[in-house]
């Protein structure tokens, strides 16, 4: 363990997880490691390079990291720059700290998108081998079919491969929830096309557990520490499948 830095049970508590009193029982538990060996009690941390984990679930340290919660209406660019000079979303929240927007919108596609700085997190809810779920609501042209539900369901293939399985539900005519957890170029547009029924209004709704009905568009607010503790349970429940 390293002989500089901020105690352990400090930053642990600046994390959220309990008063100092409470992170120290954490520590002396054995539930918390630092690059992956178990803690021990005065352990000292880098939060800019150690890697802490609780119950095997990493875990943000840095003081600086921000996360915001955002409702991206319509005709906003899911980038923190655009050479066209179209609005993009980190026009929508504060400026610094510098964040960036976790995985893409589509221009035409409205709803939920997280924007951070912590890239650890952003990792692991982009990448698919995590399996973090993305939900959407998309109303589409005419009334899908069992057969076009079910090729949802099982994967539809695309230009650039077979999708993987979605949860999908028609809660009325038209309207579709489908529940994915890749991250392709405009692909729950290409799927719901692939089976006969282009999109004509995309919303997302929900990543992983973090779901707000009440932002109205262009509406952000900054997670709560158990929301963010949340978000890494769910983006680090399984470890991630090999590339290869």
């Amino acid at each position: 363990m390293p002989e500089t830095g901020e105690r352990l049970q400090k930053v642990l508590a600046r994390c959220g997880f309990g008063s100092r009193r409470v992170c120290e029982d954490l520590i002396e538990d054995e539930r918390v490691t630092v690059n992956g060996r178990t803690a021990i009690l005065g352990a000292r941390v880098d939060v800019a390079t150690d890697i802490v984990s609780v119950d095997g679930v990493e875990i943000g340290i840095q003081p600086d990291f921000v996360y915001y919660l955002l409702n991206k209406p319509v005709g906003v660019v899911t980038t923190a720059s655009d050479t066209h000079g179209r609005p993009v979303v980190t026009d929508l929240v504060p400026s610094e700290p510098r964040i960036h927007p976790v995985g893409r919108l589509d221009m035409d596609t409205e709803g939920l998108l997280l924007l951070t700085n912590d890239g650890r997190l952003t990792h692991r809810i982009t990448h698919p081998s995590f399996g973090v779920d993305k939900e959407y609501l998309a109303h589409v042209q005419g009334t899908p079919s069992r057969g076009a539900l079910r090729k949802l369901r099982e994967g539809v293939e695309l230009e650039d491969g077979p999708t993987a399985p979605a949860v999908v539900a028609m809660p009325s005519p038209g309207l579709l929830r489908l529940v994915i957890h890749e991250g392709r170029n405009r692909q729950v547009r290409r799927m719901c096309e692939a089976v006969g029924h282009p999109v004509l209004r995309l919303v997302r709704t929900r990543i992983a557990s973090l779901a707000d009905a009440t932002l109205g568009p262009g509406e952000y607010r900054e997670l709560s520490v158990d929301e963010v503790r949340q978000l890494e349970r769910d983006a680090g429940s399984g470890s991630p499948e090999s590339d290869g």
